[in-house]
């Protein structure tokens, strides 16, 4: 999704929770808590943010560039069917109900007739005050919320650094609020390998940031598929099926794994290698005992727990 300086994608929840990445730009986003709390503030490239299932919440781009982000959902079948509007909502609400919600003579309340029968969705207005007043002004009558809905990747030192490159790993034990939603930011240099490994717990949904890889997975028996990617094509591997990416450009190939899950696990071929008697390697898959030896000396990422 792209927004101009001071579009607005606006005041809306969704039925399933929502994690984005902040690919361009800037923008101010707001969410309110499950205990009515409001958190507002402003997000830069590479921050993350999550949405509560059902939370109301908006986004609205900021100058010079506007922005665009990713929005990554936890469940496969989400539909915008499934989005409630604030404004296609009160456009179907009788005026003389909104007045007494409000408490308000009805000639306060005119029924907006004219932003069409889908809601406004999208829409331009003006760039927003200093976030310094729209947090005091949303302050005004209850506490802003305590809890965090955004997370600074970028800022958080990488998960795991070899020579080929480096990851982020953000789940609920570092982002608390992403409790469905975890993901892996992953930087492979030129001629980098994302090295053999498979997730034991939930399916991987991967976004080409930048770059140009190549990934191949193992589906068992005799079964493998080769595919070529680039930035905004969208990958997937059913849970436990090996696979790897490797680097084929002249740049940082950059790119997202996204797991429904609140917890991110991986199991890396060369970490469990490393752990067997070498003789037991060495007769599986016919090396030379002395190379099946070495392997215990490489050194291999171990994912926190």
């Amino acid at each position: 999704m792209r927004l101009t300086p001071g579009g607005i994608r606006e005041l809306h929840w969704h039925a399933t929770a929502e994690w984005a990445i902040m690919l361009t730009g800037k923008a101010r986003i707001t969410n309110l808590d499950d205990h009515g709390r409001m958190f507002v503030t402003d997000v830069g490239v590479g921050d993350l943010w999550f949405f509560p299932q059902g939370n109301p919440h908006s986004i609205q781009g900021l100058p010079p560039d506007g922005c665009e982000f990713l929005l990554v959902f936890d469940d496969g079948k989400f539909s915008e069917d499934d989005t409630t509007l604030l404004s296609s909502w009160l456009r179907h609400t009788p005026p003389e109900v909104l007045a007494k919600n409000w408490q308000a003579p009805p000639s306060a309340v005119q029924k907006p007739y004219d932003i069409g029968p889908g809601g406004k969705w999208i829409f331009q207005a003006d760039i927003p005050p200093s976030l310094d007043q729209d947090q005091k002004a949303a302050a005004q009558h209850v506490p802003l919320s305590p809890h965090d809905f955004t997370f600074r990747l970028m800022e958080m030192k990488p998960t795991y650094k070899t020579k080929g490159g480096e990851v982020r790993i953000v789940d609920s034990h570092v982002f608390k609020v992403s409790n469905t939603i975890a993901a892996a930011h992953v930087i492979v240099h030129p001629g980098g390998l994302r090295a053999l490994h498979w997730h034991q717990n939930a399916d991987e949904w991967q976004y080409y940031i930048s770059g140009k890889g190549r990934m191949t997975v193992f589906f068992n028996g005799t079964l493998a598929r080769t595919q070529d990617f680039e930035q905004g094509d969208v990958g997937y591997i059913p849970k436990t099926l090996p696979h790897y990416i490797e680097n084929t450009g002249n740049e940082d190939l950059v790119f997202l794994e996204t797991f429904r899950t609140d917890t991110f696990m991986e199991i890396s071929l060369n970490g469990w290698l490393k752990t067997l008697p070498p003789e037991l390697t060495a007769q599986t898959i016919d090396m030379d005992p002395q190379k099946a030896a070495d392997l215990a000396k490489q050194d291999v990422p171990v994912i926190p727990a």
